[in-house]
């Protein structure tokens, strides 16, 4: 099958030797089949989406409802609302600042541990929200 390319028509006044070259040729075989999707455009949705996943709003236990005051509330917002009480009552060791000195209401969070990483901190979260 020939497939003319129309460099050689373009170029031919510009370029002599060009009228001289064939044409392209390319097997069937790997020509592929265009998809046209005949699907009606979805209407546009004027609000925003349900909050889904980490951002859906999950019941939490007891100990977590006494240190941020709400029952429900998103694992993001969770997380940032801790780290709000551990900078808000300067709970960071001065010397490795990724090291949390827990209080006594954040042991009762951080499975009773004096001292925790902070990327221990999500992880240690989990059994708080309720599935």
């Amino acid at each position: 099958m020939a497939i003319p390319l129309g460099c050689c028509s373009i170029f031919t006044a510009e370029f002599p030797a060009m009228a001289k070259c064939p044409p392209l040729r390319v097997a069937p075989a790997k020509l592929r089949p265009l998809r046209l999707s005949c699907t009606a455009s979805k209407p546009a949705s004027t609000g925003k989406r349900e909050p889904r996943g980490i951002t859906k709003p999950r019941p939490i236990s007891p100990a977590m409802q006494e240190l941020l005051g709400v029952s429900e509330i998103p694992r993001t917002q969770a997380l940032k609302q801790i780290w709000a009480y551990i900078k808000e009552h300067n709970l960071q060791d001065p010397e490795n600042k990724k090291i949390i000195v827990c209080d006594e209401k954040l042991k009762k969070i951080f499975a009773g541990k004096d001292r925790v990483g902070f990327l221990e901190i999500s992880g240690l979260l989990n059994p708080h929200f309720v599935k």
